[in-house]
């Protein structure tokens, strides 16, 4: 170990790594042990668990807003309700470790720095931060897989309203929830409307003096049962955990699929089916038109799923209520609205979003050239154009992520396995003759999906094509049929 510097004199080799030890890299680590078992990989997380998105949101009442059939793994049945908490998927991920051995290859509290990719020695360099050491580490990689999904868990989305320094209470937000926080009693405030507002509002309802949900605009919810209709009958049927898995993850399929289909082709419809949903559930004087109904279509931005009804319960029995107006200030008490209304708050949650930061930040260099992002397009959403021998997980937005996740895994073994037939080290996207001109589009159609998050990262992520393979963010019912069908040989994939 070089004192000076903090770095070791020999750097470590994989013929994989994996950055992120969420669900999309313990996926990630299950394909590569089972499809390439001789080879040496590991996987990077900063965090000090597995988990990613689970092991940070520890909020009251953290939960799934996907169905679990869907949201776990085709490889692992699920055996539990069909909406699961936050400690009931860690569990699930946990089981997955343990029964494939994968623990021996995770590295928590290893935070990559930057990531250098020479082609002359056909290998990633990696600067590594080591927090239990408090050193810096380098390591290389054949193959560079980036599974840290697209939240900044560093920091959630907070704005900054005017007087905030002025309130004498506390504001939390909901990434960064204080374990010993305690609302029992207390006046609460929760600033948003999304799933984390909907998941906070029913579990802080029964302890808490009151809960309000001030909302700047309505957000879609639809009330759905925590378990499937069909699990009950089948479980009475006595079938095998697989079988059981295999047709409640069809019918979830099925389903979320009509629901998508609805939105596109008959939004009106289904946003009437939503705002009964609320009415039917919600005292007759209540103004679902107000506080229930927004202005885009429904899933232009996520519908919102509420257990059994969950949060329209916590409304009707008067332990939570729903504001929408926007803040004009904060005070020493709570915050004045632009109606001139005020909210007395003890405790203010800023469940205002989350902050999207792909690839976890790190910077990216190819041959020595700093590699730009936002001028280059993905390939299928699981490459980068000229980006060589590193691929992605992202999953679905109207869909569970881990369907795609695993049809990304499919892919990318396909891939890797065509590489090693053929004697190749070195695979980048490239643009073809044909796509000569081809515009750079923006990461995300706000006429497809528009949420805030989206909109304000679209600067500093990288772009789409018009035409494939240069696009992404298809549905399932699409993909799952593209993605399988795409051979290795593909054109726009460039060997050495």
């Amino acid at each position: 170990m070089d004192t000076q510097t903090g770095r070791q004199d020999a750097a470590e080799h994989f013929d994989f790594l994996i950055i992120g030890a969420g669900i999309s890299g313990i996926g990630a680590a299950w394909h590569l042990r089972r499809r390439f078992p001789a080879s040496r990989f590991a996987v990077l997380d900063a965090m000090d668990g597995f988990g990613g998105t689970w092991w940070t949101h520890r909020y009251p009442g953290a939960r799934s807003d996907s169905d679990l059939y869907t949201y776990g793994y085709g490889f692992k049945p699920w055996r539990g309700r069909s909406i699961a908490t936050a400690e009931e998927i860690r569990r699930y991920l946990g089981e997955v470790i343990e029964e494939n051995e994968l623990a021996p290859h995770i590295r928590y509290g290893h935070k990559v720095t930057a990531a250098d990719w020479s082609s002359q020695q056909r290998r990633w360099t990696l600067e590594v931060a080591r927090k239990a050491a408090g050193d810096t580490v380098t390591i290389t990689a054949g193959m560079l897989w980036m599974c840290s999904g697209y939240y900044d868990h560093g920091k959630g989305h907070t704005p900054q309203w005017p007087g905030m320094q002025d309130f004498k209470g506390q504001v939390v937000h909901p990434q960064h929830w204080p374990q010993d926080l305690d609302c029992t009693g207390k006046r609460v405030v929760v600033i948003g409307s999304g799933a984390t507002a909907a998941t906070l509002i029913p579990a802080l309802a029964d302890d808490a003096a009151h809960v309000t949900m001030l909302q700047r605009s309505p957000t879609f919810f639809s009330a759905e049962p925590w378990s499937h209709p069909l699990e009950a009958p089948l479980r009475a049927l006595d079938l095998p955990e697989d079988w059981m898995h295999e047709i409640l993850r069809r019918a979830h399929i099925a389903k979320s699929a009509e629901v998508v289909r609805m939105s596109f082709e008959q939004p009106e419809d289904l946003r009437q089916f939503l705002l009964e949903q609320a009415r039917s559930r919600l005292p007759g004087d209540f103004d679902v038109d107000k506080h229930f109904n927004p202005r885009y279509r429904p899933w232009q931005q996520r519908v919102a799923v509420v257990p059994d009804g969950d949060l329209f319960t916590a409304i009707g029995g008067g332990k939570a209520s729903v504001v929408t107006d926007t803040i004009e200030c904060f005070d020493d008490t709570g915050i004045r609205l632009s109606s001139g209304e005020h909210l007395d708050a003890d405790i203010v949650v800023t469940a205002t979003g989350f902050n999207m930061r792909f690839f976890g930040g790190v910077p990216f260099r190819v041959d020595g050239a700093p590699v730009d992002f936002t001028q280059r397009v993905t390939y299928r959403g699981l490459m980068i154009e000229g980006v060589p021998n590193m691929v992605y997980t992202l999953g679905y937005f109207r869909a569970s992520w881990t369907l795609r996740s695993d049809l990304v895994c499919d892919l990318v073994c396909r891939v890797i396995a065509h590489m090693r037939q053929h004697g190749l080290t070195m695979v980048e996207p490239a643009l073809r003759a044909s796509d000569a001109g081809m515009p750079r589009l923006p990461w995300m159609d706000a006429t497809n999906f528009n949420a805030g998050y989206v909109m304000r990262a679209q600067h500093h992520l990288f772009r789409q094509g018009d035409r494939a393979p240069w696009t992404h963010q298809m549905e399932y019912a699409e993909e799952r049929s593209i993605l399988p069908a795409v051979q290795p040989d593909d054109e726009a994939l460039r060997y050495r």
